[in-house]
């Protein structure tokens, strides 16, 4: 089955949000997006979205149905927007992770399933390298519906960690289930540590005076701080609740704050007491995806985008994903805009602007068909 994925100009609303922070300048045509990465080679902008399925004409929606035989579409910013330039065999795709070691170049891909129902969950997510100008295959990783991937440098080293999980009812897991961080060995990526999260989302790298951090967003289990040794990462802190999805570091000064996002739970953000991370301020309640950040103009802003509220047997898409400003004490609501069972957002920076992509995955009756949105930021 085949997309199209030429830019095109449209509106959803009124083409700005509710405050008019941000301007909608284009759309890109996508099919149950899951993710958008940001990256640069030679100078030269571009733009890489996994997506999880397409639509099946004549069967029921749901979202975790469709047909999960997918690419992922690349595109490059051209003249003001982005233009599709090629395509990845990422099947089920959750995620992209561009990086560098040394001058080598690598864009990691997460999938999560092939087929189009029954689904075979028990997948290789693979590692692709730069080669004269083409992403070709690196390495390949068994894995059980991966989620992410995120690189990250600890003491020098370089690792690789591996999101993945999911409980699904009926289905053995035959490859590796366990959230897994790699490490570049100069020739491949070898295992270093295996977690036992048994749904992992997300990592993020954090940074606390002289101390390092990687935190692990979990579904089902409790979310997780671990603190470099210098030799290895060990359980600092574990997070109340469940439902995490993502952490993000926060663009403010004083003490470190991060951004939790938590699909079924609120979305608190914490600070930094000197010993641990405490609670500060609760942002929202269920429906927390991803965040986006940017300093601009002197003012702190986070942009976070909702996905679903309520069940995956009845969820609501259409929903309202919201931009707050540092105060200097606390995060204030400061604009709103309208998604569609949103799962990423990214800031860049281009001929003198600053713009916004964000990523949408179902449309307000549960089909994947559903456009990824270009915004120039006005804030």
């Amino acid at each position: 089955m085949d997309t199209p994925i030429a830019t095109k100009e449209g509106t959803q609303m009124d083409g700005r949000s509710e405050q008019g922070l941000m301007r909608q300048i284009g759309i890109l045509p996508t099919s149950g997006a899951r993710a958008c990465e940001i990256y640069s080679i030679d100078s030269r902008l571009f733009l890489a979205v996994p997506q999880l399925a397409y639509d099946v004409a004549g069967t029921p929606a749901h979202m975790n149905g469709g047909d999960s035989n997918t690419d992922l579409l690349i595109f490059e910013w051209e003249e003001g927007r982005f233009a599709p330039v090629s395509r990845l065999p990422v099947p089920g795709g959750e995620d992209a992770e561009f990086f560098a070691i040394g001058d080598r170049r690598f864009l990691a891909t997460a999938s999560a399933r092939t087929g189009a129902g029954p689904y075979q969950p028990n997948i290789d997510s693979v590692v692709y390298h730069e080669v004269g100008g083409e992403w070709l295959p690196f390495q390949r990783f068994p894995g059980f519906l991966a989620k992410q991937w995120k690189a990250l440098s600890f003491g020098g080293r370089q690792f690789l960690a591996f999101a993945l999980g999911v409980t699904v009812e009926g289905v053995e897991a035959s490859n590796p289930r366990n959230s897994t961080i790699f490490e570049w060995d100069g020739a491949s990526f070898v295992p270093f540590l295996t977690l036992d999260g048994p749904w992992g989302y997300n990592w993020t790298k954090i940074i606390a005076g002289d101390r390092e951090f990687l935190a692990y967003a979990d579904h089902t289990g409790k979310s997780v701080l671990l603190e470099w040794t210098g030799e290895t990462f060990e359980v600092f802190q574990r997070f109340e609740g469940k439902t995490g999805r993502a952490f993000h570091v926060l663009p403010v000064p004083g003490p470190v704050q991060v951004a939790f996002a938590a699909i079924a739970d609120d979305t608190v953000v914490y600070q930094w007491s000197g010993k641990k991370f405490e609670e500060m301020q609760v942002l929202s309640g269920p429906g927390g995806r991803e965040f986006a950040s940017i300093t601009k103009n002197g003012r702190s802003y986070l942009v976070q985008v909702n996905f679903i509220e309520g069940s995956p047997k009845a969820p609501k898409t259409d929903l309202l994903s919201v931009i707050y400003a540092w105060s200097g004490e606390e995060w204030q609501l400061v604009d709103r805009f309208k998604t569609f069972g949103a799962t990423d957002a990214a800031f860049f920076e281009a001929d003198g602007k600053t713009y916004l992509v964000v990523t949408n995955s179902l449309t307000p009756d549960v089909r994947f068909s559903q456009d990824t949105v270009i915004y120039e930021f006005l804030g």
